[in-house]
């Protein structure tokens, strides 16, 4: 539950830290929420190569976030803040969709991920309305 935390101490430094820390911290929540997207997507991959027969739709559908991640942190200096972070928000919920109608998850795989979730997208859309502001 720790690994929770790097969403919303970033948020909120960001949303309602002092203007000299903003952009490190979010710095801190885009690079975090790359780095969990890419995790998600590792998790799926894992899940699915489990089984004696690997679905290669799932498959293939397990690298979308990680890229997503990785596009969104590549092109962070380049498109304003909001668009990143709305980025974000958007790709941890298809994320969550993508999870909750797999076949042949665990038990408490559809919990586990939608507290993830909800974490990460309450400190993103913190993080979304300071963006909008500036």
């Amino acid at each position: 539950m720790l690994g929770l935390l790097g969403f919303p101490v970033p948020a909120l430094i960001y949303a309602y830290g002092p203007d000299t820390s903003g952009d490190l911290a979010l710095n801190a929540l885009v690079t975090w929420s790359a780095v969990v997207l890419a995790f998600l997507g590792g998790v799926r991959w894992g899940l699915e190569t489990a089984r004696t027969e690997p679905r290669w739709t799932r498959l293939a559908g397990s690298t979308v976030s990680p890229i997503a991640g990785w596009g969104l942190f590549a092109v962070r200096h380049l498109i304003g803040s909001s668009w990143v972070v709305c980025g974000f928000l958007v790709a941890f919920m298809l994320q969550w969709l993508f999870d909750h109608t797999a076949p042949d998850t665990p038990a408490r795989y559809p919990r586990l991920n939608t507290v993830l979730t909800l974490c990460a997208c309450i400190s993103l859309a913190m993080a979304l309305e300071k963006a909008l502001r500036l």
